[in-house]
């Protein structure tokens, strides 16, 4: 599993480790049951403080997106429909937010927005 560290992004280390497991998680690259490296290993690997990736993991397994035996490591939980599509939800409202600010700025009414979204779903399921 890669992990990708940018120590020129805002974001605080843990939070970067979460969401690209979390990523990986929800589109599937990572299987249910998979074990994912050991908390130690993967601080090692990263040469980060074992207690960053464990902040990273004990978020996951809050939320449901892992599940730790002890003395055997963490893993994949089965994959939740609703917590995946509670996800889903609010990263369409992020990306809907996204779009609202973009027709602002460029005085784009409302029902030319909607008319937008309604030619751009009529080509998707033709």
């Amino acid at each position: 599993m890669h992990i990708f560290i940018d120590n020129t992004s805002g974001a605080p280390i843990y939070d970067q480790i979460y969401t690209q497991i979390k990523g990986k998680i929800i589109s599937g690259e990572l299987e249910e049951n998979h074990q994912l490296p050991s908390i130690r290993g993967l601080a090692k690997d990263l040469r980060i403080s074992f207690i960053t990736t464990k902040r990273a993991y004990d978020e996951l397994e809050k939320e449901g997106f892992l599940y730790t035996v002890p003395g055997k490591g963490s893993f994949v939980a089965a994959k939740n429909v609703e917590l995946l599509r509670e996800e889903n939800l609010k990263q369409i409202e992020e990306h809907l937010e996204q779009i609202r600010c973009l027709a602002a700025t460029c005085g784009l009414s409302r029902e030319e927005l909607l008319q937008m979204v309604r030619l751009c779903l009529e080509e998707e399921w033709l």
